[in-house]
């Protein structure tokens, strides 16, 4: 269970920061929240990724649809949040 937790959290953190630093513009979120926004990320681009290429969910969690799913729940974020990003 631990193993879980801890794999979840790194897996959090990649697939945020890669989203945070593909999506233009600077993003006010904390560190916590890159970490949960990555991991939803995840779950969401696993999830897509199941359901168009009919891929195995078993084959891990880093995957490269979990970091799509990252930058897709960033952009909806941004969106609804309604905190604009600065344009540098």
């Amino acid at each position: 269970m631990l193993g879980l937790i801890i794999s979840l959290i790194v897996v959090g953190i990649i697939a945020g920061a890669v989203a945070r630093l593909v999506v233009p513009g600077r993003q006010n979120i904390s560190i916590p929240m890159t970490i949960v926004l990555g991991i939803i990320g995840s779950f969401v681009g696993g999830f897509l990724g199941f359901l168009i290429f009919q891929h195995d969910p078993m084959d891990g969690f880093f995957q490269p649809a979990g970091i799509i799913g990252a930058i897709i729940v960033l952009l909806v974020y941004i969106r609804v949040s309604g905190r604009r990003s600065v344009q540098h």
